[in-house]
């Protein structure tokens, strides 16, 4: 089983393809496009897509290529995100001058690089990258955030543990595959559009209220190439194949202008937060 990962090595998305399948084989992929090609192409029997954080929220860009993808989720995986600030061997927290991370990771650690506003705060593709960059470039002043299994795979310094902002941060992580899954799940994943008139959201959502269907998630976001329109990403309790979630998503696709079902899995487990 192969499963590809936006990142390098030691990456948080490694984690989450190891917490699926810990026998898992992985390719590495610099882009999240690069991702979605590698599982249509067949180079990889799975994806492990980032959906969303529990402090900074929906990973837009993900989204925004699953709507735009024939790609199935098949699954969902839950990463306890742990931040390190990592410098090399000999390097000292009074050392650093420049920190680099992904966006998300510098986001979810504000307040400890508000704390140090002497540091410049420089965002980079990848967590684990980040490391093996400060790594490559050898100066004490640069640091990276990542996990401690980066540190340790690229043979640098825990500097500073937990540095996230806020302990319970946890990262949401579809699994894509080509095919959809054949055994029952009992969550659901889709997106809608409506048309530009009143009342149009509501009937759509009233779909889901008069056939007694738990929804988890609701998010909009602008519909690329459409101004001024949206997408709603939905998460709903229930197999879209199963009951009332069938005959909710049937009303939903009469009222809706596009549906898109990305797919029925079991939820994840949350990890315990030690």
């Amino acid at each position: 089983m192969i499963v590809a990962f936006q990142g390098i090595k030691g990456a948080y998305s490694e984690d989450a393809v190891f917490s699926w399948d810990a026998d898992a084989s992985t390719l590495e992929c610099p882009e999240f496009m690069d991702l979605f090609d590698a599982v249509r192409s067949g180079r990889a029997d799975l994806g492990m897509l980032p959906v969303e954080n529990s402090i900074e929220g929906s990973v837009t860009s993900a989204n925004d290529l699953l709507f735009r993808s024939d790609l199935k989720v098949v699954g969902e995986v839950m990463v306890h995100i742990r931040h390190c600030l990592i410098g090399h061997p000999d390097a000292e927290l009074a050392d650093v001058r420049r920190v680099y991370s992904h966006p998300q990771a510098l986001a979810q650690c504000r307040d400890l690089l508000n704390s140090h506003p002497e540091w410049q705060k420089v965002p980079a593709f990848d967590t684990a990258g980040s490391v093996r960059m400060i790594k490559e470039r050898g100066t004490k002043e640069e640091a990276a955030i990542a996990s401690r299994r980066a540190a340790s795979t690229y043979g640098m310094k825990v500097l500073l543990e937990d540095v996230q902002s806020v302990e319970n941060n946890i990262t949401r992580f579809f699994v894509l595959s080509r095919d959809g899954s054949k055994e029952m799940g009992n969550k659901t994943a889709l997106a809608f559009t409506t048309d530009n008139q009143p009342g149009a959201l509501f009937e759509c959502l009233k779909a889901f209220a008069t056939h007694d269907v738990n929804i988890t998630k609701l998010e909009s976001r602008p519909w690329h190439g459409r101004t001024w329109e949206y997408v709603f990403y939905l998460d709903l309790d229930g197999d879209a194949r199963q009951g009332k979630v069938a005959e909710a998503l049937a009303v939903l696709k009469e009222s809706a202008s596009c549906v898109r079902i990305f797919g029925s899995f079991m939820k994840a487990v949350q990890p315990s937060i030690a």
